[in-house]
């Protein structure tokens, strides 16, 4: 009988392989090493592995780029710049004082910065705390001589309580079948990789990750969150005929690839999708997105020391634009905050950075950081389709003066003689209770909504999505935010402009029934969520989506609701 864990399921698809245990322990090797008997001697010796190690990183970083794997490419440029920032090299340099052991110092002085990561109230910078322990892993494993464990013959489920990204950023695609993670979320680099090459992927395992042995036969399955570890021929079966039964609906979802998301009767809604990078677009598009509804800026501005300039995002923005090949294409201005510190934004500390200096809010404020992403938008838009959408935007004059450095930013390219189009459409995420609440306004002046269901639910229910002690009461299918979500939809269809979705929900294919029938034109999600989605909307009329629609608004519970769209039977 196999040993059975349990996990949350982040990446769906049923993989089998072989553990291999990534985070190798460096105690012993450390209890071996034999330091040079001069302090100076002992800081050179780290010294050069930084050099080294920042080199090794950028042919890395060259040859993933080669492969157009900009996504793995740009984590580990963000590892290099970890590498070679002074502040390190200064910190370790005091460790080998305290410790007279270079490897050892490094760890240290990695580990206390990534214990500030920790600290952070964003889940995404939460997770940098494992890149910081990667990268000082990294330079150890140079300083010590150890080489990275052979992969052998046959797929792999890389597992470990963290893994560090750069393991599955250099794993061949053909030999990496799943991803277990003890601990991490779906925002760790780790999680973003593997989305990115869909690995079925889950998280949240905890200590049982101690249960594991490199080479252990396993199963996973990404949508349950169920592991088999040793499994028995008899599981083995069972589990072989529900791959059988994947690949199938593999075929089946690349058969919808070229179709619309069309209902029986005709009502189409298009599905986009969230990117980070420009390459995302080519492997969203090889899912059937129509376009990006989504891409987050803010990876543009991350890993820098100063101010990406006009014509380096106009680069990043233009790639963007034209690989969706006439689909709109939809770039959110920067939403850093508080808790996403830039070296170029000084922020001090905020009690609940969530309520805090972020987004539009510091966008409005700082011209050096708005004006210049505002003109490079605007300039790549003469290569396609493009929206601008401004985020955590709470009232009118909010937007009123986004629009006012939209204008601002137009007169300072036509005096400088440079092309840029004057069709960018000017929309909002709807995040925030006050702008759904306000949508029956804000939607006279928009060009459109995207609702951004993460914080929409977070801040109607009062719910902090990352805490594991109330994740049960965070539910998109609460009453009341479905009564926020409806009523921006039906906002903007009264004044003749279109609402899109760019949270979680958007992913859930039970959530597209009702969305569409409340009037949704655009749902945006990561790439592999797309077929499943596409399926449903394909497989129910619009007058059967809103009797579904009509039941669950008259319910009084989200899981409830939940429950009930689960049981729905479409043909």
């Amino acid at each position: 009988m196999a040993e059975k864990l349990k996990g949350k399921g982040v990446i769906s698809g049923v993989a089998v392989g072989k553990i291999m245990l990534a985070g190798q322990n460096l105690d012993g090797y450390l209890k071996d090493y034999k330091p040079k008997k001069k302090i100076e001697e002992e800081k050179k010796v780290a010294a050069d592995a930084l050099v080294k190690v920042a080199t090794n990183l950028v042919k890395t970083i060259e040859d993933l780029n080669k492969k157009d794997m900009k996504e793995q490419a740009a984590i580990l440029e963000a590892h290099r710049m970890m590498v070679e920032d002074p502040a390190m090299s200064g910190l370790i340099d005091e460790k080998v004082d305290e410790t007279s052991s270079a490897p050892r110092a490094v760890l240290d002085a990695y580990e206390t910065q990534a214990k500030m990561f920790e600290q952070m109230e964003d889940e995404y910078f939460r997770a940098r705390a494992v890149d910081m322990r990667d990268v000082g892993k990294r330079i150890a494993k140079f300083i010590l001589g150890i080489k990275e464990p052979e992969i052998g013959e046959g797929k792999v489920i890389v597992a470990g309580m963290e893994i560090e990204p750069s393991v599955i950023a250099g794993l061949p695609s053909d030999k990496i079948a799943g991803v277990i993670l003890g601990q991490g979320s779906t925002t760790s680099h780790a999680i973003i990789i593997a989305k990115t090459r869909a690995i079925p992927s889950i998280v949240g395992v905890g200590d049982a990750i101690e249960k594991m042995a490199d080479g252990d036969p396993v199963i996973i399955d990404g949508e349950t969150g169920d592991i088999l570890i040793r499994p028995t021929a008899t599981e083995r079966a069972e589990y072989d005929v529900k791959i059988k039964k994947q690949e199938e609906l593999k075929a089946h979802y690349a058969e919808l690839k070229e179709k619309p998301a069309i209902t029986t009767d005709g009502q189409t809604v298009v599905l986009a999708a969230n990117i980070g990078s420009p390459a995302d677009v080519d492997a969203a598009a090889n899912y059937g997105a129509e376009g990006v509804g989504l891409f987050r800026s803010e990876f543009v501005f991350m890993g820098k020391t100063d101010i990406p300039q006009e014509e380096e995002q106009f680069k990043e923005y233009r790639a963007a634009i034209e690989k969706c090949k006439g689909h709109l294409c939809v770039i959110r201005t920067m939403d850093i905050g508080g808790d996403k510190p830039l070296p170029y934004i000084q922020v001090g500390q905020e009690e609940n950075p969530f309520l805090g200096y972020r987004a539009i809010r510091i966008s409005l404020q700082r011209e050096d950081l708005f004006i210049p992403q505002l003109k490079a938008i605007l300039r790549a838009g003469v290569y396609g389709k493009a929206g601008i959408m401004f985020p955590m935007v709470i009232n009118v004059a909010e937007f009123k003066a986004a629009q006012e450095m939209v204008e601002k930013a137009k007169i300072e390219l036509a005096h400088e003689g440079k092309d840029y189009s004057d069709n960018v459409q000017l929309g909002i995420m709807v995040e925030t209770p006050a702008a759904a609440v306000m949508t029956p306004i804000l939607a006279k002046y928009v060009d459109f909504f995207s609702i951004g269901t993460n914080d929409l639910v977070q801040y109607t229910l009062a719910v902090d999505r990352g805490n594991a002690q109330i994740s049960y009461l965070y539910n998109h299918f609460n009453p009341a935010v479905l009564r926020l979500i409806k009523r921006t939809i039906e906002s903007a269809n009264k004044e003749g402009k279109w609402a899109g979705m760019c949270g979680e929900m958007a992913s859930d294919p039970n959530a597209a029934i009702i969305l569409m029938a409340m009037g949704i034109k655009e749902l945006s999600m990561s790439a592999p969520s797309i077929p499943r989605v596409k399926e449903k909307i394909r497989s129910v009329s619009s007058i059967e989506a809103k009797e579904i629609l009509d039941k669950v608004m008259e319910m009084e519970d989200g899981d409830e609701i939940r429950n009930y769209l689960k049981t729905i039977k479409t043909i």
